[in-house]
């Protein structure tokens, strides 16, 4: 049986939105993209390759599936995240039961996401790896089907934008291990109770 991991680079105050570059996830006039720039380092980049080493199979909402494995594989530069990405099994959560995936080793999860998702934990073994995909997260949390939570938690706040865990209820976690960057980024690895 499978575990789910949700993945996360989050600010202080909890926001996920457009990590990466400023045109990322414009939604709701958000105007802080490409908050993370300048904090990668040997530490982060170290702790994400052994993670990733791990997968059984990666989760994602639509959206971030387009966007990630788009912008990964237009990459020039030789990099660790593009092979495992198109590589390695991948579920897609999506409201459109005609999405077409364009990347392959990819399956479609439409219908109740958490009914779908309980049956992928079923029959995927090892760990199930939630990227981004910050509607889905919330979902699966509502749920109750997150095992952990790996947060890149980076010494910023934005004051706006999508938070990971919007207005969820309480969550009691268990901190299992924490690393800090020479960036300042604590990465902290929970798992729920």
């Amino acid at each position: 049986m499978g575990e789910i991991s949700v993945f996360e680079s989050v600010t202080l105050d909890g926001v996920l939105q457009g990590v990466g570059r400023p045109d990322e996830d414009t939604r709701g006039g958000f105007g802080h993209g490409g908050w993370g720039d300048g904090f990668a380092d040997e530490v982060i980049g170290r702790f994400v390759g052994s993670r990733m080493e791990g997968t059984g199979a990666l989760l994602f909402g639509r959206r971030t599936y387009e966007d990630l494995l788009g912008h990964w594989t237009s990459v020039p530069e030789t990099n660790p995240f593009t092979e495992v990405l198109v590589n390695q099994r991948k579920y897609v959560a999506s409201r459109d039961a005609d999405t077409a995936l364009a990347y392959p080793h990819s399956t479609p999860v439409t219908g109740d996401v958490t009914e779908a998702v309980s049956g992928i934990k079923r029959d995927v073994e090892g760990t199930i790896t939630v990227l981004g995909s910050g509607e889905l997260v919330r979902s699966l949390h509502a749920g109750g089907l997150v095992d952990e939570y790996v947060l890149l938690i980076h010494p910023i706040v934005l004051g706006s934008g999508t938070r990971l865990f919007g207005a969820a209820d309480r969550a009691d976690l268990v901190l299992e291990e924490s690393v800090t960057s020479t960036t300042g980024v604590v990465i902290a690895r929970y798992r729920a109770k």
